[in-house]
């Protein structure tokens, strides 16, 4: 173990070979804290801690999908730090199928997106969703999350000053879910749990299979990346309430130019780690269980 571990921040951020992931890993590092960037592919990874130049950064294999790498992960952690202070779960995917060129020919605005007007203009033409990519896209945005969470808990549980940010969406606002009875039972702060989450991503995925988005209520834009979103700012919450004396917040980190958002997004990536990075080091007395825009406290 490391012998300055107790002096030292330790973090873990996942997803973190490229975009808002690196530039989070990059701002934590210069701040003085000891950043485990992960990543699936190992190239990509260890070519990303190469390309930041800082002595305070390492590589350790990450697929929030499967247990063993998790397991993997936690294994790690416990050998060399004996504890941890930051987790940054920003691993994702957009879970859908997308003609590229066919979507920048369409030359969407951001605002068009982002009140999502442009629905009818992407989905089902560019932008295709299918059943096998949307259950991908929840194992990864919210179970890969869950998974993640459950193994390193037990070294945030050792620190004393543990952070827990769950890098979100403006896609997760419950005032985005069209089914008024879901955004009840994610909104019920005093009986949420995750049994009832994962019965509501249970719903929607048989929705989804029947065809039935539409009538169920379930968001037709981005719907898999949306109620994933929507699980995670639950989970957020449920996590909160049962680790008072964690900060665990979500964050919408803008609308940022980077991969997931087929570089459609209008914000830089340094603009976009400002969220996540300002809530990974809030102080002791700071806020949990919180939603965040950027960097303003909003509503679920």
């Amino acid at each position: 173990m490391n012998s300055s571990s107790t002096l030292q921040l330790i973090a873990v951020v996942t997803g973190a070979n490229k975009g808002i992931g690196l530039e989070t890993v990059r701002q934590l590092a210069t701040q003085g804290v000891t950043v485990i960037l992960t990543a699936r592919d190992p190239k990509l990874g260890n070519d990303a801690v190469s390309s930041l130049q800082l002595s305070n950064v390492l590589f350790h294999p990450l697929d929030v999908r499967d247990d063993h790498s998790v397991a993997g992960l936690a294994d790690f952690i416990g050998a060399e730090f004996g504890k941890l202070d930051i987790l940054v779960n920003n691993a994702g995917v957009s879970g859908l199928i997308v003609d590229v060129e066919g979507l920048k020919a369409l030359n969407i605005d951001p605002e068009s997106w982002l009140s999502g007007k442009a629905t009818n203009a992407v989905m089902d033409t560019v932008i295709k969703q299918n059943h096998e990519n949307a259950v991908a896209c929840l194992d990864t945005n919210y179970y890969g999350c869950k998974r993640v969470t459950q193994a390193l808990l037990p070294f945030l549980k050792l620190s004393s000053s543990a952070s827990i940010v769950n890098v979100s969406s403006l896609r997760s606002e419950l005032k985005r879910l069209p089914n008024e009875k879901t955004r009840g039972e994610l909104a019920d702060i005093d009986n949420l749990n995750e049994e009832v989450i994962e019965n509501v991503l249970d719903r929607f995925l048989e929705d989804l299979e029947k065809g039935n988005l539409e009538s169920g209520g379930w968001p037709l834009m981005l719907p898999s990346y949306s109620m994933s979103k929507v699980a995670l700012n639950a989970y957020t919450r449920v996590l909160a309430k049962k680790h008072p004396g964690m900060r665990i917040n979500c964050v919408h980190p803008g609308y940022v130019n980077t991969d997931i958002n087929w570089h459609t997004g209008v914000l830089k990536v340094e603009d976009g780690a400002k969220g996540p990075v300002m809530l990974a080091l809030l102080p002791l007395d700071g806020p949990s269980g919180c939603y965040f825009d950027q960097i303003t406290m909003a509503e679920f």
